[in-house]
């Protein structure tokens, strides 16, 4: 029988074969006081690094339904701009058409969408200054007139950086450099004779309906976890022990009598690897859990709007979708 502790609920707890105490109890009413959980909700920022690009923070107290919502709209719901039409008129690299065309919508655009419009079915490809933007790609290769350079060929590396902007009405006024994010991606590779010409055009889109409208490089939540010493571990028992968990997780700290005592420093980097159940003088000697209500969540942006500004922009479309059911509900209730 599965184990469960009702004084732990909010925890589970990883065992050698299982993990136990795994449901979530926290329904409506379950607790007496419901209003001192909500009091108990938090948003913690741990980390920002890349001038905002990459984010962690935690997310404690919460429901995992909301907590993976925010997840699921980061990744298919927050909208971007990406390359969606290209009209290929020269193209004689050893790439495929439609190749090159999927690749070129996979590159990350610097363009914020939310000075966008969406795009209107049926309408032109060319489109307008307020839904689309236009690049033009014109490369071709030749041979290096320059022997001593060292490199046979001119133009034999197609990047990213051969992408030009042709600004459409007055966007030139209103955008600063919307291209792609970095200018050393990797298009194609030519050789002499290679010709790439082609216009592209990029709108504005969301991850659900394809991929390269995704926002985030990475968006992931893992549970806070929990490391307690049952018993004391001395010298080479706490060697081994320290050795079980990711670095930085537990250290040695010398006592009074000149031995080596393993301890816990610091339990929230621990990858759960449980390689301390490989040991059986070790088994007993910790308990390992996490907390069920404590997200530790890492959002990694590709480049065209800062983690720090996509997180509050998928809470934004969460509420629009609660307040959309909500008004449903309403009006089904008044019919």
């Amino acid at each position: 029988m599965t184990e469960f502790s009702f004084s732990s609920k909010n925890k589970l707890t990883l065992k050698e074969f299982e993990i136990v105490n795994t449901s979530n109890y926290d329904f409506s009413g379950h607790f007496a006081d419901p209003h001192k959980q909500e009091n108990e909700l938090k948003v913690e920022i741990v980390k920002i690094e890349d001038d905002g690009m990459f984010l962690e923070f935690d997310m404690i107290g919460y429901d995992p339904s909301v907590a993976n919502a925010v997840r699921r709209l980061l990744l298919s719901d927050v909208p971007t701009m990406a390359i969606e039409k290209v009209h290929i008129y020269q193209n004689t690299s050893i790439m495929q058409d439609e190749v090159l065309a999927h690749r070129m919508g996979l590159i990350p655009l610097k363009a914020d969408p939310r000075l966008f419009k969406w795009k209107e079915e049926g309408t032109e490809d060319e489109g307008t200054e307020d839904d689309t933007l236009q690049f033009s790609l014109q490369v071709r290769c030749k041979h290096n007139p320059d022997k001593s350079s060292g490199d046979p060929y001119l133009d034999n590396k197609v990047f990213t950086k051969h992408l030009k902007w042709i600004p459409k009405g007055s966007q030139k006024d209103k955008l600063i450099n919307p291209g792609p994010v970095e200018d050393d991606i990797l298009i194609n590779k030519l050789r002499p004779g290679h010709e790439m010409d082609m216009k592209l055009f990029a709108v504005k889109g969301v991850g659900r309906d394809h991929a390269k409208f995704s926002p985030v490089a990475t968006a992931f939540y893992r549970l806070h976890p929990e490391i307690r010493i049952n018993r004391d571990v001395f010298d080479e028992s706490a060697i081994r022990l320290v050795k079980c968990f990711t670095p930085g997780v537990m250290q040695l700290e010398p006592t009074e009598d000149g031995r080596k005592k393993a301890k816990v420093l610091d339990a929230r980097n621990d990858m759960c690897s449980r390689n301390v159940f490989r040991h059986e003088d070790l088994k007993d000697a910790v308990t390992l859990e996490k907390r069920k209500d404590h997200f530790i969540f890492n959002v990694e942006s590709t480049g065209a709007i800062k983690s720090t500004e996509l997180v509050p922009m998928a809470i934004d479309v969460l509420l629009e979708k609660c307040e959309l059911y909500i008004n449903e509900i309403d009006s089904q209730s008044k019919e």
